[in-house]
């Protein structure tokens, strides 16, 4: 008797109880396709990333023209940092309706997921603003200076917190 492949061999078979035989429930809907969109717009803000720090210079004075440079002499640079760019807000639409579909859902109700979830809503705005941040130019500044203000504002650690960024 001939055996099934996919059931048998182990990287196969991790493979499909993962994608194939998942069992899934009857409602699902196209609002539970928003967990896989980031986990792609996350991959390709990692590629793009990678590509566009290969020709980031991170001194303050070099930032703004690296910035430059890519954009204007490196092969496809524009296209990349273009995908960069609007991959960040794809990205964020992409939380925002992931969020959305877990509120009308009820995924707040399980705790350790949902605090997960703020956690790393948090993380990815803190990397979101050190991004905003990188290219150095003016609206990179007033973004630094207005986020940075608000965090003085905390009371008592307000300006270690300023002092550590």
């Amino acid at each position: 008797m001939a055996t099934n492949l996919r059931k048998t061999h182990p990287m196969i078979k991790i493979i499909n109880n993962s994608f194939i035989d998942l069992p899934s429930p009857s409602n699902i809907s196209a609002w539970w396709n928003f967990g896989s969109l980031l986990g792609i717009c996350l991959m390709l803000q990692i590629i793009t990333g990678i590509f566009l720090a290969m020709h980031y210079s991170p001194n303050i004075s070099l930032a703004f023209s690296s910035v430059t440079h890519i954009t204007r002499d490196v092969q496809y640079g524009w296209l990349i940092r273009n995908m960069h760019a609007n991959g960040a807000s794809i990205f964020f639409m992409c939380i925002y309706l992931h969020i959305g579909r877990g509120l009308y859902y009820g995924s707040y109700l399980y705790k350790e997921t949902w605090n997960t979830g703020i956690i790393l809503l948090l993380l990815v705005m803190a990397t979101a603003f050190v991004g905003y941040v990188l290219p150095w130019g003016q609206m990179s500044f007033w973004g630094a200076t207005v986020i940075t203000n608000l965090l003085s504002a905390i009371p008592y650690i307000g300006n270690t917190l300023v002092q550590w960024i």
